[in-house]
């Protein structure tokens, strides 16, 4: 699995012209699911982005993780994660098709919210429109290969 995440002071998701998700201060997701990822990986990448320490503490250094600041995260799934860009037009077969991924992103949900966070979404394979103010800004990248 892959994952780009961003601090934000707030981000949400729209389709058809309808918010689908929002949230505040916390984490946008956007979520690859690979054609060999497993429940584990899932697991492990919801606990290492849950774990993060970066949001400023009192003296200005980044110290707190999601929870410590209540924190809330939006997760969008994004299959582009996995192109292959070797050529102009990049192909998507690298990506886990829909009946392996849907699970897996939704397994992913389920663990942060067994941990106890607000957890916002967008809808898979829907035509998204994505806002956020990123904070920071920061961003990570996030791959259960290199976890």
């Amino acid at each position: 699995m892959k994952a780009v995440v961003t601090r934000v002071k707030r981000a949400s998701v729209t389709i058809e012209g309808r918010v689908k998700g929002e949230i505040r201060q916390g984490f946008l997701v956007l979520l690859g699911v690979g054609p060999r990822d497993t429940e584990a990986e899932a697991e492990r990448l919801a606990e290492k982005i849950a774990n993060v320490r970066v949001f400023s503490d009192e003296a200005g250094k980044m110290n707190l993780s999601l929870e410590a600041v209540g924190g809330a995260i939006l997760v969008v799934s994004q299959f582009t994660l996995y192109a292959d860009i070797r050529k102009r037009r990049p192909g998507f077969s690298h990506a886990a098709p829909p009946d392996l991924a849907i699970p897996l992103y939704e397994h992913f949900l389920q663990v942060l919210r067994e941990k106890g966070f607000r957890v916002e979404q967008g809808e898979f394979g829907a035509d998204m429109q994505v806002e956020s103010v990123n904070d920071g800004p920061v961003t990570l990248l996030f791959d259960t290969k290199e976890l």
